[in-house]
């Protein structure tokens, strides 16, 4: 894979990255609002029994409503009695009314738990019988009452008590489960929060080792002086591209050895630079270009024929001419002159190796014809 080739296969990593990164965002959300509905769903159960059992018609809180009427009807039954109605339907009519409250008083929960209701229940059998059978006055069958109303009364007092505790106990127990949602909310949103920076750093970790590895990748195929390509990274173009029909172009200064004895090394250093910008700018962005080390380069191109491949490469001598770079040591007494050697070839393994062996025979050629010229050859064919 070439080098472009992995830094586009990294671009589009990153976007699978930050997919990835958004669901996983989404799926601790997701975990969070069902963590939610589930502390919700049991509030919701718990608080729904405790309702009923403190503000229903059941249970111990019913008695408040019974003492209640049976109460008020003890008290119709004075009201009756202090009537000037004859004494016969003031005594009938206290009778009703004592039964009734009788009735509403008789009950499980009383008995259990008071113990003014059995005397108070006794105490009101009895009267009843006595105005049955008209065996006491006005003034103290109204007497008799006093002391079951006094119980029913007591009976109200301590159901509004239980009432008012239970109230005060059932609002603390869901001040308390309240609380315990808010902090588990809190919590899981907490969590949540850590895992999606946790995730965020791993992937910072990930982009960063990722941008390292390019980095490497880029300076292990790069050559350090010219910023071009290096001879691996000329072998893995190729074989990035097999199948493909390309040009081979190799490139050799025309006595270099010569230039840096009369110039320098950095001037030398400083002439490759001027080259590769200046094969690079002939060629344009058709082309991949290399330096294989010393003064040699090459370059990859399409090639749909020979002939184009020639075009090329008499391009690229022209070009130089035009530049006029000075030789000062140039045997010939010109200017800085290239030798160029190419050919086209079907990318593979196997027929790279033999393009090269022809570009470089095709360059040989050219050196031994005097230099400062081209050629393209057919035998990699």
């Amino acid at each position: 894979m070439t080098l472009k080739r992995v830094e586009q296969s990294l671009m589009r990593t990153r976007p699978f990255a930050r997919q990835h990164r958004y669901l996983t965002w989404l799926s601790l959300s997701l975990m969070s609002f069902l963590g939610l509905m589930v502390l919700i769903v049991y509030e919701a159960r718990w608080v729904y029994p405790e309702i009923q059992a403190y503000f229903s018609q059941t249970g111990s809180l019913t008695g408040q409503q019974l003492a209640t009427r049976s109460r008020v009807y003890l008290q119709n039954a004075q009201t009756e009695l202090l009537t000037e109605q004859p004494e016969v339907e003031a005594f009938d009519a206290s009778i009703a009314q004592i039964e009734i409250a009788y009735g509403l008083f008789d009950v499980h929960v009383y008995r259990r738990q008071y113990e003014c209701t059995e005397p108070s229940l006794r105490d009101l059998n009895q009267l009843m019988e006595r105005l049955e059978q008209r065996g006491i006055g006005r003034i103290d069958a109204l007497s008799e009452l006093f002391a079951p109303i006094q119980c029913l009364t007591h009976i109200e007092m301590s159901q509004l008590d239980r009432r008012g505790q239970a109230i005060n106990d059932f609002s603390e127990s869901t001040r308390q489960h309240n609380q315990v949602l808010t902090y588990s909310s809190l919590l899981i949103f907490v969590l949540g929060l850590a895992f999606w920076w946790l995730h965020e750093r791993q992937l910072r970790r990930t982009d960063h080792a990722t941008q390292q590895t390019f980095e490497w990748m880029q300076r292990a195929m790069r050559d350090p002086l010219t910023g071009i390509g290096n001879r691996s990274a000329l072998h893995q173009d190729v074989m990035a591209n097999q199948h493909h029909s390309l040009g081979l172009i190799l490139i050799d200064i025309d006595f270099f050895k010569q230039y840096n004895d009369a110039v320098g090394h950095p001037q030398g250093d400083a002439l490759l630079r001027q080259l590769a910008e200046l094969i690079a700018h002939t060629l344009k962005d058709e082309a991949m270009l290399y330096r294989l080390g010393g003064d040699e380069f090459a370059a990859l191109i399409d090639c749909p024929d020979s002939n184009t491949l020639g075009s090329y490469c008499r391009e690229l001598i022209q070009g130089l001419h035009g530049a006029n770079f000075p030789h000062p040591a140039h045997p010939d007494k010109k200017g800085v002159t290239l030798s160029v050697g190419g050919t086209c070839f079907i990318a593979g393994e196997k027929a790279f190796s033999l393009a090269y062996e022809a570009a470089d025979k095709a360059l040989y050629q050219v050196k031994t014809a005097g230099r400062d010229g081209w050629q393209v050859t057919e035998d990699a064919k």
